[in-house]
């Protein structure tokens, strides 16, 4: 029997929206609680990692000792190692490639439509304050959920930094976003996946952060329904797909893969990150998007998960500086 993996999240992260639906998908067992991560791995004896991320999931070392783990891209690929059934990275170097980015795309350019459009305005961050400190007790007295209403909202709004959100970058954001959604729009109307007829890693990594676009936040709500109502409804066919049979499905091959598909990488500006700010270890960095400047703090672990894809993928430094093109060995 096949011991439960421990997952440890809440509803409203959409990291841990990525993973249960990873589980899900590839019939993997698991159990999930929700709250506070220190307080779970307190009771268990489990020292927590650093930094506590959601979700944090509990995996096994070679000791055979629970290890507190962060960072879902690693995750996959070790649940890729170890459930080898129901595969979410595509077996062609190039389309693993593609996916690869794409992940990344999700995790750290999407997110900051999430946590922009969550924060930055007074009605979305009312909205995230009231509840988010319930997703981690329901039951929470009125005086605690109002102090920490008070507590979660200054924390996250002094954060805004972090991804980038600020009046300068508003702008650039909300157009990203917009744009983003008619091009989901268009692949959504001859693609269920956005490999083909079954899902990938960057599915997964995509749908974590519209299920908080499409499904909790106010503004970003609106615009989804307005732009694109095929993301609405993939954010619910994403949710549980236990029910798929990948082996009668197949990845869309490197050379059939549609324009909508090449539209959307364009969109993927997180190859930005190798900036030479970044590679100066200056306080900020700033680059021209769209003829718009986006400026923010170095956030030096971006840099890294950057810099972890050309590894992975066996690619060298020179082919790690190609600025709006794919490189050579994955040129659609």
């Amino acid at each position: 029997m096949v011991e439960r993996i421990k997952i440890i999240g809440v509803a409203n992260s959409p990291y841990t929206r990525k993973m249960l639906s990873i589980l899900r998908y590839k019939h993997i067992p698991y159990e999930v609680h929700w709250g506070d991560v220190a307080t779970h791995l307190a009771k268990l004896g489990i020292e927590p990692p650093r930094p506590i991320l959601l979700p944090t999931v509990l995996l096994k070392n070679e000791e055979n000792d629970y290890i507190a783990t962060t960072d879902t891209t690693p995750i996959i690929r070790r649940l890729e190692n170890e459930f080898t059934e129901r595969r979410i990275v595509p077996n062609d170097p190039a389309l693993a490639f593609i996916n690869y980015l794409l992940e990344d795309f999700g995790d750290e350019w999407v997110t900051k439509y999430m946590f922009h459009y969550r924060w930055h305005f007074e009605e979305d961050a009312d909205n995230a304050g009231t509840i988010l400190p319930l997703s981690h007790a329901v039951n929470l007295p009125k005086d605690i959920h109002s102090d920490f209403k008070s507590i979660v909202a200054k924390r996250q709004i002094d954060r805004l930094w972090v991804v980038g959100s600020s009046d300068k970058t508003a702008a650039l954001i909300d157009s990203s976003y917009k744009r983003f959604l008619k091009l989901m729009e268009a692949h959504l109307l001859i693609s269920p996946f956005l490999f083909g007829d079954k899902p990938s890693s960057a599915d997964f990594a995509i749908y974590g952060q519209l299920t908080q676009l499409v499904g909790f936040d106010p503004t970003s709500r609106k615009i989804a329904h307005e732009i694109s109502s095929r993301s609405v409804a993939w954010v619910d066919v994403m949710e549980d797909l236990t029910g798929i049979d990948p082996e009668q499905l197949n990845w869309t091959s490197l050379e059939d893969s549609p324009q909508t598909l090449k539209d959307i990488l364009k969109e993927e500006h997180f190859r930005l990150m190798k900036d030479k700010a970044i590679k100066q270890n200056a306080d900020t960095w700033e680059a021209e998007i769209n003829g718009s400047t986006w400026k923010q703090k170095t956030f030096n672990y971006q840099a890294k998960c950057f810099t972890w894809i050309f590894i992975s993928n066996n690619l060298d430094d020179e082919e790690m500086l190609w600025p709006y093109s794919m490189p050579p060995v994955v040129k659609f």
